[in-house]
């Protein structure tokens, strides 16, 4: 009882009553730490964000830019398809993109790895800045020429595909080792926070004001980027083998830098080209984001909005798997963690294709969204530290590659799949049982990839 209280009458003492004793005080002292400390290591570490001001400029930067070019891509969906009322017109607009992505991403992969790194993001950010005034304008003049449209976002992809690889590559330079895996769960959930926020504030905002709103804020959002890149020191390759890894067979000839080097050093690195082969697994197998639309339709009787949804709930759960990453620094065996990833989406994807209640197919595919940012942090994390510094632009120009075209061969797949059997379950449930067999079959022919540990990384 504290001293200030007051005291009952002598006549009539209070029961006695059992003392908490140390023991229980103690207990009840650290029930609130051993909280917190779980509660720390669930949820993302945001130590590099703290530690690093560089790398938190950069984390900033990047996710105002993303939220920004979500909302682009809305304002240019929406404005394709108020001009033609077209659906095809408005689907070729991701294919004005992907050539950009594909040719401009390998080529940006090779110039990352010969140029001052900042000096290029700086560029490719001044360049989408540009690309955003550019679709303002015309939407302010109210031009109305759907080919502007296409050559707009042709220029943008190819401006993102450009800088992509440097500004990936500067991040092993940014951030210690052991952060690494933090670091990029930290990225995945600005990617995350850009694919729903985006869309969201790209819609009210378009609804309220027009297109060159959306336009607007994303112009004035890359001003971030060009201010965390501004700020970076010179980014300068280092020289063959000098950032851990083994330097040889890098391309590390001075002065430029061959695509088809990159391409050879991967092939020739088994751990790194089975990280790519587990991604491309999951992308053609196990994506039928093409037959959104029918399922909606067939297995849940609903209709656009219903496909929102689905479209939306691998975003959600990648974003909550990165939010709730705080244990994926103590895991050393990156291998095994990125081929557990991928046969969990894999698993995830066959059981969204046999049930028919929406509550229980979304959560589905935000468990499969949580499987594939796991699988993404590690594979990201493999790369960055597994190879050589003069090579990691050329790798990372292969990744948007992967990123870009898988998904688009994953359309062909389950679409192609869906026609010759004449079933849309078909397709979806052996999409996902391939990608676990894709991803038993590597760890049989690649069983040092399991072994792979980020303490002692072999490319």
């Amino acid at each position: 009882m504290s001293t200030d209280q007051p005291q009952a009458p002598e006549t009539a003492p209070p029961a006695p009553t059992a003392s908490p004793g140390p023991g229980a005080a103690g207990a009840g002292a650290a029930a609130p730490g051993r909280l917190r400390r779980i509660a720390r290591g669930a949820l993302a570490d945001i130590g590099p964000l703290r530690d690093i001001p560089d790398y938190r400029r950069v984390w900033f930067g990047q996710t105002v830019s993303s939220v920004g070019q979500q909302m682009t891509a809305v304002a240019v969906a929406v404005q394709v398809w108020d001009l033609t009322r077209s659906s095809f017109a408005t689907g070729l607009v991701g294919l004005f993109s992907l050539v950009p992505l594909v040719t401009f991403g390998l080529w940006g992969g090779a110039i990352a790895d010969t140029v001052d790194r900042r000096r290029l993001g700086l560029i490719g950010s001044a360049g989408l800045a540009a690309v955003s005034v550019l679709l303002a304008g015309q939407a302010l003049l109210g031009l109305h020429v759907v080919a502007l449209l296409y050559a707009a976002v042709a220029l943008q992809a190819g401006f993102f595909a450009l800088s992509s690889p440097a500004r990936s590559s500067m991040i092993p330079r940014l951030v210690p080792r052991e952060q690494l895996p933090a670091a990029n769960a930290l990225n995945t959930v600005s990617m995350n926070l850009g694919m729903t926020v985006g869309p969201m504030l790209g819609g009210l905002l378009i609804g309220a004001f027009g297109a060159q709103s959306a336009y607007l804020f994303d112009a004035v959002a890359f001003s971030a980027t060009l201010y965390a890149m501004w700020r970076l020191p010179a980014m300068k390759p280092q020289s063959e083998g000098g950032d851990g890894g083994d330097g040889g067979d890098g391309g590390g000839r001075k002065g430029r830098a061959s695509v088809l080097d990159g391409l050879r050093f991967l092939a020739t690195r088994p751990n790194l080209r089975t990280s790519f082969l587990a991604d491309l697994a999951a992308m053609i197998f196990g994506l039928p984001r093409a037959l959104f639309p029918a399922i909606a339709v067939g297995f849940y009787g609903g209709g656009a909005g219903t496909v929102g949804l689905l479209v939306a709930a691998p975003a959600v759960g990648a974003l909550a798997g990165a939010l709730f990453s705080g244990w994926i620094g103590r895991v050393h065996r990156h291998g095994a963690a990125v081929l557990a990833a991928v046969a969990a989406w894999g698993l995830a994807i066959a059981a969204f294709g046999v049930v028919r209640e929406l509550w229980l197919g979304l959560a589905l595919l935000a468990a499969a969204g949580c499987a594939d940012t796991i699988s993404m942090i590690f594979r990201n994390t493999i790369t960055q530290v597994a190879a050589p510094d003069d090579m990691r632009g050329r790798l990372q120009g292969i990744f948007i590659v992967v990123v870009a075209g898988g998904p688009r061969l994953g359309d062909f797949e389950s679409g192609t799949v869906a026609a010759l059997a004449s079933s849309v379950t078909i397709s979806v449930v052996t999409g996902g049982l391939a990608c676990v067999a894709a991803v038993l079959l590597l760890a049989a022919r690649r069983p040092a990839f399991l072994r792979y540990d980020s303490r002692n990384p072999t490319p």
